[in-house]
Parts: structure tokens; C-alpha cells; sequence
């Protein structure tokens, strides 16, 4: 028993180091501590107590997780909103962090990368330098009804 609440606490002060080093969602952290092979109450203790001290917060990850996204790797919201909901988390934290997105700079990096793609194709006729751009910026992430409304800037 006393190995036991010795792996809690270990398991605890682990999580909380991880957090205050980088943001984490709550799903990371709780197959986390499952490798401690605690039982699942005790898990949902813990993972309480983090949250309750402020050191893990899912919506401050998801805003963290969309600004570097967004500035560092210049995704779109489609694969921005992908890769949470593989985390797990819920619609409504993932669309509040979304929503934190300024809509102009989003379309002026999309844009950007549709302009940038469009340098690099040589030798196309309209219709294939388009489909190009579109399957690029798609697989960035960009919605589609976005990439059509400004495919034309990136063209001139």
C-alpha cells in the first residue's frame, strides 16, 4: 500500500514538473500517469488536482497549440481542428481556441501560401497551376470555400 501512494505522489510531481515546462492537454497527461498503473479514480484525482492548481488548463493548450500552429507552421483551422480532436478534446475548447484566430491574418497567410506556391510551379496552364495551389493549401489545412473565394489574388 505504501508503494502505492508513493507512485501517486511520484506520478503527481511528475505531471505537475511536465506542466510547468510546456503546456499539456488533459488526455496526454492522464495516459501519463496511466503507465504509473494507477487505478482510474486516483487518475481522475490527479488530474483534478493539476487542474485545480492551474497547471493544466485545456483551454490555455489549445490556445497555445493554435497560436503555434498558426505562426510557426502556418496550418489552417482544418488541420488545426484535426489534430486536437485527436486529442480528444472537446468541440466546444477547440472552436474557442480557434475563434482567437484574427480572421485578416488568416487570409492574408493563406493568401501568402498560395502565392508562394504558385512561384514555385513552372510551366502550367491556368487549370493545373490551380489545382496545384488547391491541393496545397488543402493539405495545409485551408478550407476550400476560402482557398476558391481568393485563388484569384494568388494567380496575378
Amino acid at each position: 500500500m505504501e508503494h502505492h501512494d508513493q507512485n501517486i505522489k511520484q506520478a503527481y510531481s511528475k505531471m505537475a514538473q511536465l506542466c510547468s515546462r510546456s503546456e499539456q492537454c488533459s488526455t496526454d497527461i492522464r495516459k501519463k500517469i496511466m503507465a504509473y498503473e494507477i487505478v482510474e479514480e486516483i487518475v481522475d484525482e490527479i488530474i483534478d488536482k493539476l487542474i485545480e492548481e492551474k497547471f493544466l488548463d485545456d483551454e490555455r493548450y489549445v490556445r497555445a497549440y493554435v497560436n503555434d500552429k498558426f505562426k510557426i507552421n502556418k496550418w489552417g483551422k482544418l488541420k488545426m481542428r484535426h489534430y486536437l480532436h485527436a486529442k480528444g478534446l472537446s468541440n466546444e475548447v477547440i472552436e474557442k481556441g480557434l475563434d482567437c484566430i484574427d480572421e485578416e491574418k488568416y487570409k492574408n497567410l493563406l493568401i501568402k501560401t498560395m502565392k508562394a506556391k504558385a512561384k514555385t510551379i513552372k510551366n502550367k496552364n491556368k487549370f493545373e497551376k490551380m489545382g496545384q495551389i488547391i491541393r496545397f493549401t488543402q493539405s495545409r489545412g485551408f478550407e476550400p470555400e476560402l482557398i476558391h473565394r481568393y485563388m484569384n489574388l494568388a494567380l496575378e
